[in-house]
């Protein structure tokens, strides 16, 4: 599966795009639509087409991971690999959201949602309202 033009906005939406390279509240030197990795540098600046871009590139690889792991319609599908381009594919993975719902209990799944909403230990209000539109978003596809 691919993400939906609806799944790509939210993305956009609660990750912003900085065009120079920037500490996100984790600490972790991200640039664009969140992007991290060896590619970004201290120093690092992108044009929009260039964050667009990367955007796709990135997003490729959350894509790959969630459908390896789940069975889902496209609203859930696009609910997680939000999620899992947030915290990471390997916490994605161990969660008891994807436990959930390889189980069949969606509502289980789409409360988890919330649990996701700390980076550096403290809850951050933009990742509480983040995980809340994932859950809307999910529940969609109930």
């Amino acid at each position: 599966m691919q993400t939906s033009d609806n799944g790509i906005e939210l993305i956009k939406e609660f990750e912003g795009c900085r065009l120079k390279a920037y500490y996100c509240p984790a600490g972790i030197l991200t640039i664009g639509y969140g992007s991290t990795g060896p590619h970004v540098k201290r120093d690092t600046v992108y044009t929009e087409a260039q964050a667009e871009a990367r955007l796709r590139i990135d997003l490729l690889r959350f894509e790959k991971a969630v459908s390896r792991a789940i069975d889902a319609d496209q609203d859930q599908f696009d609910a997680m690999v939000s999620l899992a381009f947030n915290v990471g594919t390997g916490a994605f993975l161990k969660s008891t959201l994807l436990r959930k719902h390889n189980a069949g209990d969606h509502a289980g799944a789409m409360r988890e949602f919330a649990r996701w909403n700390k980076a550096g230990g403290r809850v951050l209000a933009g990742l509480t309202r983040r995980r809340a539109a994932e859950a809307k978003l999910y529940a969609r596809g109930l």
